[in-house]
Protein backbone atom coordinates (compact mmCIF):
# COMPACT_ATOMS: atom_id res chain seq x y z
CA UNK A 1 0.00 0.00 0.00
CA UNK A 2 1.33 3.69 -0.97
CA UNK A 3 1.88 5.36 1.99
CA UNK A 4 -1.44 8.00 2.53
CA UNK A 5 0.55 11.34 2.31
CA UNK A 6 -1.97 12.68 5.42
CA UNK A 7 -0.75 9.61 7.43
CA UNK A 8 1.79 11.20 9.57
CA UNK A 9 0.01 14.41 9.90
CA UNK A 10 -2.79 12.52 11.54
CA UNK A 11 -0.37 11.34 13.47
CA UNK A 12 1.46 14.47 14.78
CA UNK A 13 -1.87 16.00 15.32
CA UNK A 14 -3.21 13.70 17.63
CA UNK A 15 0.00 13.04 19.65
CA UNK A 16 0.51 16.77 20.36
CA UNK A 17 -3.73 16.58 21.93
CA UNK A 18 -3.99 13.17 23.44
CA UNK A 19 0.03 11.44 23.43
CA UNK A 20 2.06 11.24 26.49
CA UNK A 21 3.77 14.39 27.69
CA UNK A 22 4.62 13.90 30.83
CA UNK A 23 6.95 11.33 31.34
CA UNK A 24 11.03 12.31 32.97
CA UNK A 25 12.73 11.34 29.32
CA UNK A 26 10.30 13.27 27.57
CA UNK A 27 11.38 16.99 26.64
CA UNK A 28 14.82 16.60 26.56
CA UNK A 29 17.41 16.23 23.96
CA UNK A 30 19.71 14.40 26.55
CA UNK A 31 20.84 11.71 24.53
CA UNK A 32 22.07 9.25 27.53
CA UNK A 33 18.58 9.92 29.18
CA UNK A 34 16.89 8.76 26.03
CA UNK A 35 18.94 6.17 25.46
CA UNK A 36 18.30 4.55 29.21
CA UNK A 37 14.58 5.05 28.49
CA UNK A 38 14.62 3.02 24.93
CA UNK A 39 16.77 0.27 26.34
CA UNK A 40 14.32 -0.42 29.30
CA UNK A 41 11.09 0.22 27.55
CA UNK A 42 12.41 -3.02 25.22
CA UNK A 43 9.62 -5.28 25.99
CA UNK A 44 8.71 -3.68 29.23
CA UNK A 45 5.81 -1.27 30.10
CA UNK A 46 6.48 2.16 30.88
CA UNK A 47 4.86 1.84 34.28
CA UNK A 48 6.94 -0.68 35.12
CA UNK A 49 9.92 1.68 33.98
CA UNK A 50 9.56 4.48 35.54
CA UNK A 51 10.94 3.37 39.22
CA UNK A 52 13.53 2.32 37.40
CA UNK A 53 14.82 4.62 35.61
CA UNK A 54 14.44 7.26 38.56
CA UNK A 55 16.81 5.34 40.22
CA UNK A 56 19.15 4.53 37.22
CA UNK A 57 19.00 8.38 36.61
CA UNK A 58 19.96 8.93 40.10
CA UNK A 59 22.61 6.84 41.05
CA UNK A 60 24.45 7.57 37.48
CA UNK A 61 23.75 11.17 36.49
CA UNK A 62 26.06 10.69 33.53
CA UNK A 63 27.16 7.70 31.48
CA UNK A 64 30.61 8.32 32.94
CA UNK A 65 29.12 7.42 36.13
CA UNK A 66 27.34 4.89 34.58
CA UNK A 67 30.70 3.66 32.90
CA UNK A 68 32.68 3.54 36.48
CA UNK A 69 29.98 1.20 38.11
CA UNK A 70 30.45 -2.47 38.89
CA UNK A 71 28.23 -5.09 36.83
CA UNK A 72 27.24 -5.70 40.32
CA UNK A 73 25.80 -2.56 41.38
CA UNK A 74 24.11 -1.81 37.70
CA UNK A 75 22.68 -5.67 37.98
CA UNK A 76 21.53 -4.61 41.46
CA UNK A 77 19.53 -1.59 40.73
CA UNK A 78 18.54 -3.21 37.79
CA UNK A 79 17.14 -6.00 39.76
CA UNK A 80 13.06 -7.37 38.74
CA UNK A 81 13.34 -5.30 35.82
CA UNK A 82 13.68 -9.12 33.14
CA UNK A 83 15.81 -9.79 30.20
CA UNK A 84 19.26 -9.19 32.16
CA UNK A 85 20.94 -9.00 28.92
CA UNK A 86 20.01 -5.73 28.68
CA UNK A 87 21.70 -4.44 31.87
CA UNK A 88 24.87 -5.56 30.77
CA UNK A 89 24.75 -4.35 27.13
CA UNK A 90 23.98 -0.83 29.14
CA UNK A 91 26.88 -1.35 31.17
CA UNK A 92 29.27 -2.37 28.18
CA UNK A 93 27.65 0.77 26.14
CA UNK A 94 28.35 3.35 28.75
CA UNK A 95 31.89 2.32 28.83
CA UNK A 96 32.37 2.12 24.99
CA UNK A 97 31.00 5.54 25.17
CA UNK A 98 33.20 7.01 28.16
CA UNK A 99 35.93 5.52 26.00
CA UNK A 100 35.29 5.98 22.42
CA UNK A 101 33.35 9.40 22.87
CA UNK A 102 34.70 10.87 25.92
CA UNK A 103 31.85 10.48 27.77
CA UNK A 104 29.65 12.49 25.26
CA UNK A 105 26.66 10.42 24.34
CA UNK A 106 26.42 10.38 20.51
CA UNK A 107 23.08 10.86 18.44
CA UNK A 108 23.70 10.02 14.88
CA UNK A 109 22.29 6.71 13.86
CA UNK A 110 25.42 5.32 12.69
CA UNK A 111 26.99 5.78 15.72
CA UNK A 112 24.48 4.20 17.61
CA UNK A 113 23.47 1.28 16.18
CA UNK A 114 27.59 0.24 17.14
CA UNK A 115 26.45 0.23 20.39
CA UNK A 116 25.75 -3.08 22.25
CA UNK A 117 22.15 -3.95 22.67
CA UNK A 118 21.18 -0.92 20.38
CA UNK A 119 19.44 -2.27 17.47
CA UNK A 120 18.18 -0.24 13.98
CA UNK A 121 14.86 0.83 16.14
CA UNK A 122 16.36 2.10 19.07
CA UNK A 123 18.92 3.95 17.55
CA UNK A 124 16.18 5.51 15.35
CA UNK A 125 14.16 6.28 18.24
CA UNK A 126 17.35 7.95 19.64
CA UNK A 127 18.31 9.82 16.87
CA UNK A 128 14.93 11.24 16.05
CA UNK A 129 14.85 12.46 19.98
CA UNK A 130 18.09 13.30 20.39
CA UNK A 131 19.12 15.49 17.12
CA UNK A 132 15.98 15.55 15.18
CA UNK A 133 17.06 12.85 12.55
CA UNK A 134 14.72 11.67 10.32
CA UNK A 135 14.82 7.86 11.05
CA UNK A 136 12.40 5.13 10.98
CA UNK A 137 11.57 3.45 14.29
CA UNK A 138 9.96 -0.20 14.39
CA UNK A 139 9.42 -1.67 17.69
CA UNK A 140 6.14 -3.99 18.69
CA UNK A 141 3.77 -1.27 18.87
CA UNK A 142 4.78 0.09 15.60
CA UNK A 143 4.95 -2.84 13.86
CA UNK A 144 1.41 -3.66 15.15
CA UNK A 145 -0.14 0.18 13.35
CA UNK A 146 1.79 -0.36 10.28
CA UNK A 147 0.91 -4.22 9.95
CA UNK A 148 -2.70 -3.15 10.63
CA UNK A 149 -2.81 -0.23 8.79
CA UNK A 150 -1.06 -1.07 5.75
CA UNK A 151 -2.69 -4.50 5.75
CA UNK A 152 0.60 -6.31 5.99
CA UNK A 153 0.11 -10.11 6.60
CA UNK A 154 2.74 -12.65 7.91
CA UNK A 155 4.48 -13.17 10.87
CA UNK A 156 5.62 -10.25 12.26
CA UNK A 157 8.86 -11.25 13.19
CA UNK A 158 9.97 -13.29 10.17
CA UNK A 159 12.70 -11.63 7.88
CA UNK A 160 10.49 -11.56 4.98
CA UNK A 161 7.55 -9.39 6.69
CA UNK A 162 10.01 -7.47 8.66
CA UNK A 163 11.41 -5.99 5.53
CA UNK A 164 8.26 -5.11 4.13
CA UNK A 165 7.30 -3.14 7.90
CA UNK A 166 10.81 -1.52 7.41
CA UNK A 167 10.11 -0.47 4.37
CA UNK A 168 6.59 1.18 5.20
CA UNK A 169 8.07 2.89 8.21
CA UNK A 170 10.78 4.67 6.26
CA UNK A 171 8.10 5.48 3.27
CA UNK A 172 5.51 7.40 5.65
CA UNK A 173 8.51 9.44 7.47
CA UNK A 174 7.34 13.13 7.71
CA UNK A 175 10.01 15.56 5.94
CA UNK A 176 9.39 17.84 9.61
CA UNK A 177 7.95 17.23 13.43
CA UNK A 178 10.04 13.96 13.26
CA UNK A 179 9.84 13.89 17.08
CA UNK A 180 6.26 14.14 17.62
CA UNK A 181 5.70 11.78 15.10
CA UNK A 182 8.02 9.33 16.58
CA UNK A 183 6.80 9.81 20.03
CA UNK A 184 3.14 9.29 18.17
CA UNK A 185 3.57 5.81 16.84
CA UNK A 186 4.83 4.84 19.68
CA UNK A 187 1.56 6.18 21.93
CA UNK A 188 -0.66 5.21 19.23
CA UNK A 189 0.40 1.64 19.23
CA UNK A 190 0.28 1.53 23.37
CA UNK A 191 -2.64 3.29 23.73
CA UNK A 192 -4.84 3.00 21.00
CA UNK A 193 -3.81 0.08 18.54
CA UNK A 194 -3.29 -2.58 21.26
CA UNK A 195 -2.80 -6.04 20.68
CA UNK A 196 -6.35 -6.80 22.39
CA UNK A 197 -9.53 -4.76 21.70
CA UNK A 198 -7.76 -1.62 19.89
CA UNK A 199 -9.66 1.61 20.40
CA UNK A 200 -10.39 2.14 16.82
CA UNK A 201 -13.22 4.56 17.19
CA UNK A 202 -10.39 7.19 19.03
CA UNK A 203 -7.79 6.31 16.13
CA UNK A 204 -6.82 9.40 14.46
CA UNK A 205 -5.88 7.24 11.24
CA UNK A 206 -8.89 4.42 11.32
CA UNK A 207 -10.38 5.96 8.24
CA UNK A 208 -8.08 4.45 5.40
CA UNK A 209 -6.91 1.49 7.86
CA UNK A 210 -6.78 -1.82 5.76
CA UNK A 211 -7.46 -4.16 9.07
CA UNK A 212 -10.73 -2.05 9.90
CA UNK A 213 -11.89 -1.72 6.57
CA UNK A 214 -11.65 -5.86 5.94
CA UNK A 215 -12.61 -6.71 9.32
CA UNK A 216 -8.98 -8.13 9.90
CA UNK A 217 -7.89 -6.25 13.12
CA UNK A 218 -7.66 -8.82 15.34
CA UNK A 219 -5.96 -11.40 12.32
CA UNK A 220 -2.81 -8.86 11.82
CA UNK A 221 -0.12 -8.65 12.66
CA UNK A 222 0.25 -12.53 11.75
CA UNK A 223 1.67 -14.76 14.33
CA UNK A 224 3.52 -17.59 14.22
CA UNK A 225 1.58 -20.89 15.36
CA UNK A 226 2.41 -21.16 19.48
CA UNK A 227 4.89 -24.25 20.41
CA UNK A 228 3.53 -25.90 23.33
CA UNK A 229 4.85 -24.08 26.66
CA UNK A 230 7.55 -25.56 27.87
CA UNK A 231 8.29 -26.49 31.68
CA UNK A 232 11.42 -26.89 34.13
CA UNK A 233 12.12 -27.99 37.21
CA UNK A 234 14.41 -27.55 39.73
CA UNK A 235 15.41 -27.56 42.95
CA UNK A 236 17.08 -24.14 44.74
CA UNK A 237 19.26 -25.18 48.36
CA UNK A 238 18.50 -22.37 50.57
CA UNK A 239 21.58 -22.88 52.61
CA UNK A 240 21.41 -20.91 55.86
CA UNK A 241 24.05 -20.12 59.07
CA UNK A 242 24.49 -17.55 60.79
CA UNK A 243 21.38 -14.92 59.77
CA UNK A 244 23.96 -15.48 56.22
CA UNK A 245 22.86 -17.10 52.99
CA UNK A 246 24.94 -19.06 50.70
CA UNK A 247 25.16 -17.38 47.07
CA UNK A 248 26.45 -18.13 43.96
CA UNK A 249 27.24 -16.17 41.13
CA UNK A 250 25.81 -17.55 37.66
CA UNK A 251 26.91 -17.69 34.45
CA UNK A 252 27.42 -14.76 32.35
CA UNK A 253 24.94 -16.16 29.38
CA UNK A 254 21.19 -17.71 29.83
CA UNK A 255 18.89 -17.05 32.17
CA UNK A 256 19.65 -14.04 34.93
CA UNK A 257 23.06 -14.35 33.46
CA UNK A 258 25.77 -12.76 36.59
CA UNK A 259 23.40 -12.28 38.91
CA UNK A 260 23.96 -13.85 42.92
CA UNK A 261 21.14 -16.92 42.81
CA UNK A 262 20.68 -20.20 45.24
CA UNK A 263 22.55 -22.93 44.50
CA UNK A 264 20.67 -25.52 42.41
CA UNK A 265 19.97 -28.79 42.16
CA UNK A 266 17.70 -31.12 40.10
CA UNK A 267 14.65 -31.46 40.77
CA UNK A 268 13.93 -35.10 41.43
CA UNK A 269 17.36 -35.33 43.61
CA UNK A 270 18.47 -35.80 47.07
CA UNK A 271 19.34 -32.54 48.47
CA UNK A 272 21.34 -33.42 51.20
CA UNK A 273 23.40 -35.67 48.32
CA UNK A 274 23.72 -32.38 46.56
CA UNK A 275 24.79 -30.58 49.69
CA UNK A 276 27.86 -32.58 50.85
CA UNK A 277 29.23 -33.32 47.17
CA UNK A 278 29.35 -29.71 46.20
CA UNK A 279 30.13 -28.01 49.36
CA UNK A 280 31.29 -30.58 52.21
CA UNK A 281 27.97 -29.87 54.14
CA UNK A 282 26.86 -33.58 55.95
CA UNK A 283 25.11 -32.16 58.93
CA UNK A 284 22.12 -29.72 58.41
CA UNK A 285 18.73 -30.08 59.41
CA UNK A 286 16.61 -29.76 56.00
CA UNK A 287 12.98 -28.48 55.68
CA UNK A 288 10.87 -28.23 52.35
CA UNK A 289 9.55 -24.99 51.49
CA UNK A 290 6.18 -24.12 48.95
CA UNK A 291 7.15 -24.83 45.50
CA UNK A 292 6.47 -21.35 43.07
CA UNK A 293 6.96 -20.49 39.88
CA UNK A 294 8.23 -18.29 37.36
CA UNK A 295 7.34 -17.91 33.65
CA UNK A 296 10.00 -16.39 31.50
CA UNK A 297 10.04 -15.83 27.51
CA UNK A 298 10.14 -19.31 26.34
CA UNK A 299 9.48 -21.40 29.00
CA UNK A 300 7.75 -21.67 32.94
CA UNK A 301 10.44 -22.36 36.15
CA UNK A 302 9.13 -25.09 38.66
CA UNK A 303 11.12 -24.19 41.81
CA UNK A 304 11.10 -26.78 44.77
CA UNK A 305 13.01 -24.35 47.93
CA UNK A 306 14.99 -26.23 50.34
CA UNK A 307 15.62 -24.42 53.58
CA UNK A 308 19.22 -25.85 54.93
CA UNK A 309 20.33 -25.09 58.49
CA UNK A 310 23.43 -25.25 59.27
CA UNK A 311 25.75 -24.57 62.62
CA UNK A 312 28.90 -24.39 61.49
CA UNK A 313 29.71 -22.73 57.67
CA UNK A 314 31.75 -24.86 55.66
CA UNK A 315 35.02 -22.79 54.34
CA UNK A 316 33.77 -22.05 50.85
CA UNK A 317 33.35 -18.29 51.21
CA UNK A 318 36.46 -17.65 49.32
CA UNK A 319 35.68 -20.22 46.67
CA UNK A 320 35.33 -18.10 42.98
CA UNK A 321 31.40 -17.23 42.47
CA UNK A 322 30.46 -18.07 45.79
CA UNK A 323 29.45 -16.23 48.99
CA UNK A 324 27.80 -15.51 52.22
CA UNK A 325 25.18 -12.79 52.05
CA UNK A 326 23.35 -11.67 55.15
CA UNK A 327 20.09 -12.11 54.83
CA UNK A 328 19.38 -8.07 55.85
CA UNK A 329 20.93 -7.11 52.52
CA UNK A 330 19.34 -8.91 50.28
CA UNK A 331 17.17 -5.74 49.41
CA UNK A 332 20.40 -4.30 47.96
CA UNK A 333 21.66 -7.43 45.80
CA UNK A 334 22.00 -8.24 42.40
CA UNK A 335 19.47 -10.95 42.75
CA UNK A 336 16.60 -12.26 40.46
CA UNK A 337 13.06 -11.47 41.35
CA UNK A 338 12.01 -14.78 42.02
CA UNK A 339 15.20 -15.29 44.78
CA UNK A 340 15.10 -11.83 46.19
CA UNK A 341 11.53 -12.41 47.32
CA UNK A 342 11.95 -15.91 48.51
CA UNK A 343 14.66 -14.66 50.93
CA UNK A 344 12.86 -11.43 51.79
CA UNK A 345 10.33 -13.74 52.72
CA UNK A 346 12.67 -15.79 55.01
CA UNK A 347 14.29 -12.98 56.46
CA UNK A 348 10.80 -11.60 57.41
CA UNK A 349 9.76 -14.98 58.91
CA UNK A 350 6.63 -15.28 56.59
CA UNK A 351 7.68 -18.41 55.15
CA UNK A 352 6.94 -21.33 57.46
CA UNK A 353 8.44 -24.97 56.78
CA UNK A 354 8.03 -28.83 58.43
CA UNK A 355 11.58 -30.05 59.05
CA UNK A 356 12.59 -33.51 57.56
Amino acid sequence: MAANPSFATRVVRWQRRHGRHGLPWQGTRDAYRIWLSEVMLQQTQVRTVLAYFERFTARFPTVCDLAAASEEEVLSLWSGLGYYARARNLHRAARLVAERFGGAFPTRFDDLVQLPGVGRSTAGAIAAFAAGERRAILDGNVRRVLARHAGIEGDARSAATLARLWREAEARLPRRCIEAYTQGMMDLGAELCAARNPACASCPVAEDCVARRERRVQELPGRRARAAARRRQVAMLVVLSRGEVLLEKRPSSGIWGALWSLPEAPADGDPMAQLRERFGIKDAGITPLAPFEHAFTHFTLEVTPWRIDIRKPPAIAAEQGTTWLALGEISGAALPSPVKKLLQRLADGKIAGTPM
